[in-house]
Order: C-alpha cells, then structure tokens, then sequence
C-alpha cells in the first residue's frame, strides 16, 4: 500500500509560481509513474503532468512550458513547479501514483494510489 500526501498549494496572484510536491510512502515509488491531476469546480479532472521511473515526462498542452514535474527518489517525492500561473490554474491538485506503468502517459483510471488533493488558488 503506497499512501501520497501533497502540500504545497495555496493563494497566489497571477503570474506567481508555487510548487507541489507529492510525498510517498514505500521504498518502490521510484519505479512508480507518477502523476498529477486537477479539478476545478464544475469541471471534469483533467491531466497535468507526469513522470515515469527514468524521468520521461509528460505535460498537458495548457501547461507546456509552465509547468515542470521532477522527482527525489532520495526523498520518495515528486514536485510540480508551476511557474507564470493563470487564474485558469485554479483547482484542486492530486497526485498520483501507478504501479504497474513503465509509459508516462496513464489514463487517470490506470492510477492506483491518489493523495487527498491541495488546493491552488490564481487570483487575476
């Protein structure tokens, strides 16, 4: 059982950055994909960016360039930098982690473990 908690959200004005991170439980997460997610209320969860056990990444089309997703197999965590944030940026974020997956692109039902979510808020 891998349990992933995140921290890191909060209120920030446009243009501010904040960075995330996903802290796991379990000595395997390193050879886990992991990614992150987001929710903003009314809306469907929609992928952000994720990370594979060689650090292939994969970033969403609306984030390209913004964000960046990395990992400390040393600290058993992943981060989510955000950079140059947009009011549209405002949601719920989660992590996610896939035990199975060798490819970074995961479907968010293919995820097995998911943290309890941090909230980010862009103020225009």
């Amino acid at each position: 059982q891998v349990q992933l908690v995140e921290s890191g959200g909060g209120l920030v004005q446009a243009g501010d950055s904040l960075r995330l991170s996903c802290a796991a439980s379990g000595r395997t997460f390193r050879q886990y994909t992991t990614g992150w997610f987001r929710q903003a209320p009314g809306k469907e969860r929609e992928f952000v960016a994720a990370i594979n056990y060689s650090n292939s990444t994969n970033y969403a089309h609306s984030v390209w360039g913004r964000f960046t997703i990395s990992r400390d197999n040393a600290k058993n965590t992943v981060y989510l930098q955000m950079n140059s944030l947009k009011p549209e940026d405002t949601a719920a974020y989660y992590c996610a982690a896939d035990a199975h997956a060798v490819s970074n692109r995961v479907p968010s039902s293919g995820y097995d473990y998911w943290g309890q979510g941090t909230q980010v808020t862009v103020s225009s």
